[in-house]
């Protein structure tokens, strides 16, 4: 079950099936001249009412949420479960609505005690929640303002400034960084910034050995292996398929996983699965 996945509509849905209960507990009738002290039953003190109003709305609110929760909604006789528990919340609210115009149902009333007799605060709260329910049911998939999530998705981490580290986003490995081209293994010392992909050594830096950048010129694509990176500034995402319109968009402050190199471009992974061609490789953070 995903709660995700739940809309603003099922959430007055739950909010409802709650109100019905707390009515459940409250007087069932009203009688004119009662004392304070008087006992007077509540809900739960009739049959009916329970089974028709408490019990029935209660469970098509579960239903209801229960369904939309699921991935693949149960069917039962050809309906799935949702359409179910719209069913119950309406009956609930119909049979509600028939309480508060009889409360005393069948009872005959000899001495005029009918007169006196009217719905409670009970009957009264049960009608209201079970209406909203079964309005909510139904409306939920007509009203977009009711569609949409009822617990918003997770913010992006805030970006980092330039230069700055990130801080456990997307795939954070959480080994020291290293800039993308350095040797894996031998993280640069402190106050020496790492030299950019495909960068010049800058002035006051020891020059790299000859034969050492042979051998790095020499080192075959096969031998890539993947990695986990991130931007200093918001990079573009380009499809694989040469498409000159970006598929995404990469975050400083996320790491990303590269998947492939090609030339001086990157193929990344984002969180959703998407792959991309990272053009741009300047001054990335290898993880």
């Amino acid at each position: 079950m995903n709660i995700r996945s739940l809309t603003r509509g099922d959430g007055v849905v739950i909010g409802a099936a709650v109100l019905l209960l707390i009515a459940s507990f409250l007087d069932i009738y009203s009688i004119d001249g009662a004392s304070d002290s008087a006992d007077i039953p509540s809900l739960w003190g009739s049959g009916p009412v329970v089974l028709g109003v408490v019990l029935a709305g209660v469970i098509g609110a579960a239903l209801v949420v229960v369904a939309r929760a699921m991935p693949q909604p149960k069917k039962v006789a050809g309906l799935d479960l949702g359409q179910f528990g719209v069913a119950f919340t309406v009956f609930a609210a119909w049979s509600a609505l028939g309480n508060i115009f009889d409360p005393a149902g069948a009872f005959d009333g000899e001495g005029g005690f009918v007169d006196e007799l009217g719905a409670g605060l009970g009957l009264i709260l049960a009608l209201i929640a079970t209406l909203i329910m079964a309005a909510a049911a139904v409306a939920t998939p007509l009203v977009p303002a009711l569609k949409g999530a009822l617990i918003p998705a997770p913010r992006p981490a805030a970006p980092q400034p330039y230069g700055g580290q990130p801080q456990g986003g997307y795939g954070y490995p959480g080994a020291q960084q290293q800039p993308y081209g350095g040797q894996p293994g031998q993280p640069g010392q402190p106050g020496q910034p790492g030299q950019p992909f495909g960068g010049q050594p800058q002035p006051g830096q020891p020059q790299p050995q000859a034969p050492q950048q042979a051998q790095a010129q020499a080192q075959p694509a096969g031998d890539f292996s993947p990695f986990w990176f991130a931007v200093p500034v918001p990079r573009p995402l380009f499809a694989e398929d040469g498409s000159p319109t970006p598929i995404a968009e990469l975050a400083p402050g996320t790491w990303y996983l590269a998947v492939e190199q090609r030339g001086a471009n990157l193929v990344a992974q984002t969180q959703d699965g998407r792959r991309g061609v990272l053009q741009d490789t300047s001054g990335i953070q290898r993880g």
